[in-house]
């Protein structure tokens, strides 16, 4: 137990602890101000804004990701489920790199979606092509063991009594997986909300329009102003573990369901 807390006490709860003991330094109204300034409000709603449909794209495709690999075999199926783990080797930098030069206006993919009027490299959709390409393991890997878990004869004895494919996703598969579904959610979403390195290549970092919240705090240390970016930190902290906090309420009152029903 002391060598837990004192783990956890010089990793995790010091460094936070900074945060708010710098942010403490500066008076309600100069916080106020700087975290509601103009140019941080529009880091946050492009953050969290695009965070956001990204955790929820990952969760649905997730889905779908995790049941193929566990339910269907066929060739090359080994070399996806290792695919799907390539985020989380691959260094952010190289992967904002990668996605900028697939997704440009002259690159191999981004050349047909301005010719129809979509672009994506150095906009919003840019940013979402990146949070999730880095998000889409959390949901996959936190899924996928429960898919593996569930007993497929019950889902056989649902339709030999009758019940349609449907019925029998929405009654008994899908409330088994929407803890791992949340879990892999928030997971993913926490991840998007402090991306950096993936993200500042792809989304042209333009103040008011793709500048997202950690550059606006990178901005502020490279121009010696701590306090400030503290302040921005502790906002951002704060939400994190407001979400988190949420998250794993939703998942006891789930699985609370659950246990009733069964």
């Amino acid at each position: 137990m002391g060598i837990t807390l004192a783990y956890l006490g010089l990793l995790v709860m010091i460094p936070l602890a900074g945060v708010f003991v710098l942010t403490a330094q500066m008076t309600w109204e100069d916080f106020w101000r700087v975290v509601t300034s103009r140019q941080v409000v529009a880091t946050y709603k492009v953050t969290f804004g695009v965070s956001l449909a990204a955790a929820c794209t990952n969760a649905f495709f997730g889905l779908i990701v995790a049941w193929v690999l566990v339910r269907y075999q066929f060739p090359g199926r080994k070399l996806l489920d290792g695919m799907v783990d390539l985020p989380f080797a691959l260094p952010t930098a190289v992967a904002g790199i990668a996605l900028t030069a697939l997704y440009a206006q002259t690159g191999w993919l981004g050349q047909y979606f301005y010719a129809i009027g979509i672009e994506t490299a150095y906009s919003k959709v840019g940013i979402f092509i990146a949070l999730t390409f880095i998000g889409i393991p959390f949901v996959v890997r936190t899924v996928q063991p429960v898919i593996e878990d569930l007993n497929a004869e019950v889902e056989e004895a649902a339709a030999s009594l009758g019940a349609s494919r449907t019925r029998t996703l929405c009654r008994i598969v899908l409330p088994a997986l929407i803890p791992a579904m949340l879990t892999g959610f928030a997971l993913a979403f926490a991840r998007a909300i402090g991306e950096y390195g993936s993200v500042i290549f792809i989304s042209g970092n333009m103040p008011m329009r793709t500048e997202i919240t950690p550059l606006i705090i990178v901005k502020f240390l490279e121009q010696y102003q701590y306090a400030e970016a503290t302040a921005v930190a502790a906002v951002m902290l704060v939400f994190s573990f407001v979400l988190l906090l949420v998250i794993n309420l939703l998942q006891r009152w789930t699985e609370s369901i659950g246990q009733a029903r069964s």
